[in-house]
């Protein structure tokens, strides 16, 4: 990776520092202006920014990107996570040999610490569409992106391929306390805007995490995106493409399979098409000489990962105030999607099935 110090700030980013920094994907390249047009605080911060130039060489006027938040706690907080320079180091080595669509990247950069920047396509001005979480995925794109993640997912299935091409992607710890915690606020103080099946899943995860990770982590593992619901995905056309790869991790397959269809989907579209679209899979994966995995044991995993959508709306179920009307749009459907699934799935019966 280019030795250029990621800069600390938005304002940070001037000329003669893009400069240097786009020089390598974009040899020749001469920046005379940089214009920050847009700052949101995320989880990341997330900028857009107006490149002018003496040489473009390539370099795109419009960029998206993302870094560390700018208040000190959630910086820390953020920075101990690793998220950032796994994305970026995802996005500098490992992107640029797979075939799923991710935006083009012009910068990532990381540092020891865990401060990062990414630069990469802004999707808006690509002809590209990120859902506002009330429109799912299309199916016939859902079974494409399928077949991507199952390439993806043989390709590293073998633990020396993972070391020697990858040995930077992360075992997952043990359960997040910080999820617990947000979950026992969630508890506490909206019982009544949660499902009961959804409170139910929530106290085993806060009680027996441990356990429910266990088998979360059943079967052979390989490296998987680890966060594919509709927020983090994009259309470009009918193509899916994935974004935020800040929790790529070493896990089981199923785990990107069902979550993609419980949170990335639409509710309906998800009922109607399921098992349809995990057959598919399965076929893309043999099609690949992955290791087989039955339609039993598919559907097994697929009920009990479908109860990992508790833990993942963590932040959605603190309900916090201050939420902008887009995020609680966002949320508010998200937090549907779970529920939906727990229900339709049987994830609470799937759990004490295994002794939860």
């Amino acid at each position: 990776m280019p030795r250029t110090t990621v800069p600390p700030t938005p304002s940070d980013i001037d000329p003669a520092w893009l400069t240097s920094a786009l020089s390598a994907r974009h040899p020749g390249v001469a920046v005379r202006e940089v214009e920050i047009l847009s700052v949101n605080e995320v989880t990341n911060t997330h900028l857009r920014v107006g490149v002018h130039y003496d040489r473009a060489a390539g370099a795109p006027e419009r960029m998206f990107a993302k870094m560390l938040p700018l208040d000190p706690a959630r910086r820390e907080a953020i920075a101990a996570s690793g998220m950032g320079p796994r994305e970026a180091r995802f996005y500098a080595s490992l992107a640029p040999t797979l075939g799923l669509r991710v935006p083009e990247t012009h910068v990532a950069l990381f540092e020891d610490d865990g401060s990062f920047l990414v630069m990469m396509e802004d999707l808006t001005t690509t002809g590209c569409t990120v859902s506002d979480g009330t429109q799912g995925a299309p199916t016939d794109a859902a079974a494409r992106a399928l077949e991507e993640l199952a390439a993806l997912h043989v390709r590293f299935e073998d633990p020396r391929a993972r070391q020697a091409e990858v040995p930077w992607v992360p075992v997952p710890a043990t359960t997040s306390t910080y999820g617990s915690r947000l979950l026992r606020y969630g508890l506490d103080h909206h019982r009544d805007r949660l499902s009961d099946d959804f409170a139910a899943i929530a106290e085993i995860y806060i009680d027996r995490g441990d356990a429910l990770q266990a088998f979360w982590r059943e079967g052979r593992t390989t490296v998987i995106h680890g966060d594919p619901h509709i927020g983090n995905l994009f259309l470009d056309g009918d193509r899916i493409g994935f974004l935020d790869w800040g929790i790529i991790n070493v896990g089981v397959p199923m785990r990107d399979v069902s979550y993609f269809l419980t949170m990335a989907l639409g509710i309906e579209d998800r009922r109607r098409h399921e098992r349809d679209l995990i057959a598919h899979y399965l076929q893309a994966r043999a099609a690949s000489g992955g290791s087989p995995i039955s339609p039993a044991e598919a559907w097994r995993a697929h009920r009990l990962h479908a109860a990992y959508t508790v833990p993942a709306s963590c932040q959605v179920v603190s309900f916090p105030a201050d939420a902008t009307p887009a995020r609680r749009v966002f949320a508010d459907a998200f937090l549907a999607r779970a529920e939906a699934a727990l229900a339709d799935l049987g994830a609470l019966d799937a759990l004490h099935q295994e002794g939860l």
